[in-house]
């Protein structure tokens, strides 16, 4: 994709179709004229009187517990310097979309129009009592440093500057396990720090309340080595002036046992890396492009440990891991500010997380055999479930233990469950699909390459790195439309009806041919089939021209359907195959089963869908827990409809007593666990989270997936086709082109699995 094609694309991304990231949702009922009484006049009065009597009723009667305002006036706004309040707000709507996504923590972003300290600071005062923390953001220093330690004083709500704290914490993490791993000592170790920003003043002073000696430090600006010589120093860079008789970054690194870089690319070269001590310790964090590249330091030194600010190596080093989880302590026992002793449990948290056995939800995200603590694995994932059950009740304790906490939690068990429980809001699935594609894209043939959504979604997959398209379809409209959207990537464009294609058509033909000759298949009527770009994609992923298929865009699903099994044909060993959809629900990812091909299966059939379903469950990195879904409860209802079912559930529970499976059950009982507990306490799926669901029928299941995408919007990936020989996936007709990039990672996947298989 272009540059100016990247330019439009996050233009209209933020611009449609609703302007913006972020929104305010109602939290209670307002249907009735009943309910807005309450809500506003005259019930509002009650809550009001209540919090007029005792303050602290504000934080039960409304929602500034949950409520954090993201801050800055645009002095210092990512890479792009000081370009102005409401250029920010982009940003400042994002780190709320973040705020939300990981740790459900809702966000007001405001943007301040002044560069004057105490301007600002007043500001800020003004409006906190409207929130339970403030999270200061992307303010120039020094002005950064008065305007967070004099909130900090004058406020008792957490106020914390991100730029600062958020990397000085993830980084300490990840420094304090890669001085482990290369057996050193952080009081002895020599560090170089290029960069006097903000964000490098406060990792060296977290640092050094890890045990780094200032002695041992050496800072650089842009001027070069900051000693204690130099003349007009600002008092945070006078902090860390060296008393060595030194000025470039290549004397400094000299014999240094760690690198921090918060400065500008490839400002480090091989030789200074060469320089260092033995187990050297590079943190490159100028982000999109690092103080060395990653390829050329692991190349010059095979002992390196090395952290990046990027995603697409080992060892990233991401605020995301600290900021969201840091104000959910935080904001959980009401804590007054966010001290040294909350930071510093945070940097434990996550530094001893690194060193606990990995879920395979995680290894299967970064498709890794199985992530384990060393020098490419230093610091958690960012996708590892484990953090919001870690991080926030360590920084709870924290605010507890130094007494700046006026709501203590006595439960923690009962806490990190609720915190658990607030993943469900978190749809992480379709970041994690798309990571795991990453790491080992594939060839795949999309077969309606014509079609404008299907091309823009093998862009999409083709400028992320998800998958190599291969294009099907006229081969002049296709390169009309990619003109048009700038797609001018050199991708293979295949006409299965051109005069080009002739060779590789016949050959086709003679394979499909000899498979099915017996079938009343001519060499002739192979020729003329393999003109239809659904017989010939099929043929391509059969011989091993490409490693997946997408279709069906175009043409409805039966008739897209008759072609794969055909030339496909099903798994060894399966004898029916089926569809799951995952729904990206508010309870997190739900999986539907069969969505669009079995009308009316039988008992076995059934059980044999919940089967491969439990197997595509497991391939996203979650535990099945299905619940075969009727109309009636355990044997409630004597009619043929209920009793298939039922029979399904007894032939699992014989034949495969390790699956948490249970029915028939309706569809509430299946999906609230208390009600379940209380009803039906001897069911296998009493006290668990239900989510994968097995219909008795096509209608049910179809009907039940298609009402939850309109209805709620719900995002739905899929259908997955199970039980096919080959990785081969076929699209609702008219999916969006989302959807077609979730189903391309989804079949890239698939072959990731498949080719592991192979190589077992």
């Amino acid at each position: 994709m272009s540059k100016q094609s990247k330019r439009i694309e996050a233009l209209v991304y933020h611009a449609k179709p609703t302007p913006g990231k972020i929104k305010v949702v109602p939290t209670k009922k307002y249907a009735s004229q009943r309910d807005l009484s309450l809500a506003y006049s005259p019930g509002v009065a009650e809550p009001c009187l209540e919090i007029a009597k005792d303050v602290e009723n504000v934080y039960k009667y409304t929602a500034k517990g949950n409520l954090v305002a993201v801050i800055s006036n645009g002095t210092a706004v990512l890479g792009l310097g000081n370009i102005g309040p409401e250029a920010s707000k982009p940003v400042m709507e994002g780190k709320g979309l973040l705020f939300k996504i990981f740790a459900d923590i809702d966000v007001f972003d405001i943007e301040v129009d002044t560069e004057d300290v105490e301007a600002f600071i007043a500001t800020v005062k003004n409006i906190a009592p409207t929130f339970g923390g403030i999270n200061l953001e992307d303010i120039k220093a020094p002005e950064a440093f008065e305007i967070e330690r004099r909130l900090k004083e004058e406020l008792d709500i957490p106020v914390m500057h991100d730029d600062q704290h958020g990397t000085a914490i993830i980084s300490a993490a990840a420094l304090i396990n890669a001085i482990e791993i290369a057996n050193k000592n952080i009081e002895e170790v020599n560090i170089v720090v290029s960069g006097a920003g903000a964000a490098a003043i406060s990792c060296t002073r977290l640092y050094q309340a890890f045990g780094a000696k200032r002695e041992n430090i050496v800072m650089l600006d842009s001027k070069g080595v900051i000693r204690d010589d130099r003349d007009n120093l600002t008092p945070e860079k006078a902090e860390f002036a060296t008393h060595r008789r030194i000025d470039t970054l290549d004397e400094a690194m000299k014999n240094a046992d760690v690198f921090v870089g918060l400065s500008q690319p490839d400002i480090v070269t091989p030789d200074m890396l060469l320089s260092m001590s033995a187990n050297p310790i590079v943190f490159a964090m100028a982000n999109p492009n690092p103080e060395v590249n990653y390829q050329v330091a692991i190349d010059t030194r095979d002992d390196i440990i090395m952290a990046t600010g990027r995603s697409d190596h080992p060892n990233q080093v991401n605020n995301v891991l600290g900021f969201p989880f840091i104000f959910r302590g935080a904001l959980d026992v009401r804590a007054t500010k966010i001290n040294e002793a909350m930071k510093m449990a945070a940097v434990k948290a996550l530094s001893e997380l690194a060193k606990q056995p990995v879920p395979e939800q995680v290894n299967i995200a970064y498709a890794e055999t199985r992530l384990t603590f060393g020098k490419d694995y230093i610091i958690p994932k960012p996708f590892d479930p484990r953090l919001i059950a870690e991080v926030p009740p360590a920084v709870a304790k924290a605010a507890m233990e130094s007494g700046v906490a006026k709501e203590p939690i006595e439960d923690w068990d009962r806490y990190k469950n609720s915190l658990l429980e607030r993943l469900g809001n978190d749809n992480k699935l379709v970041r994690m699909l798309l990571s795991r594609a990453k790491t080992n894209p594939k060839r795949v043939v999309f077969a309606e390459a014509d079609q404008l959504d299907v091309l823009k979604a093998a862009q999409i997959a083709y400028d992320e790195g998800v998958a190599y398209p291969i294009l099907l379809g006229r081969k002049e409209a296709i390169l009309a439309l990619m003109e048009e959207i700038e797609f001018d990537a050199d991708v293979p464009i295949i006409d299965p009806k051109s005069d080009e294609e002739t060779d590789r058509k016949n050959r086709y033909a003679k394979a499909y041919w000899k498979k099915r000759k017996r079938q009343g298949v001519t060499i002739y009527s192979a020729e003329k089939i393999m003109r239809e770009r659904n017989y010939f994609a099929a043929m391509m992923v059969n011989v091993g021209d490409a490693d997946a298929l997408i279709t069906g865009y175009s043409r409805n699903y039966p008739s897209v359907v008759k072609p794969m099994l055909e030339l496909i044909g099903m798994a060894d060993g399966i004898t029916k195959v089926a569809t799951t959809n995952v729904m990206m629900t508010q309870r997190g990812p739900m999986f539907l089963s069969d969505t669009s091909i079995n009308i009316d299966p039988t008992a076995k059939d059934l059980a044999k869908i919940a089967r491969m379903t439990s197997r595509v469950t497991k391939m996203f990195g979650i535990e099945p827990v299905t619940a075969m879904i009727s109309y009636s409860n355990f044997g409630s209802s004597e009619n043929p409809r209920a009793e298939k079912v039922r029979e399904a559930v007894a032939y699992l529970h014989k034949g495969y007593p390790e699956m948490i499976v249970d029915g028939e059950l309706q569809t509430d009982f299946a999906l609230n666990s208390k009600l379940l507990q209380d009803i039906f306490p001897f069911s296998k799926l009493a006290g668990r989270r239900v989510n994968t669901l097995i219909f008795p029928n096509l209608d049910a299941a179809n009907i039940t997936y298609k009402l939850l995408k309109e209805l709620n919007k719900t995002e739905s990936i899929g259908p997955i086709m199970m039980g096919m020989r080959k990785p081969v996936h076929i699209l609702q007709l008219g999916s969006s082109v989302d959807e077609i990039v979730n189903m391309t990672a989804i079949s890239v996947i698939d072959a990731q699995e498949r080719e592991r298989k192979q190589q077992k």
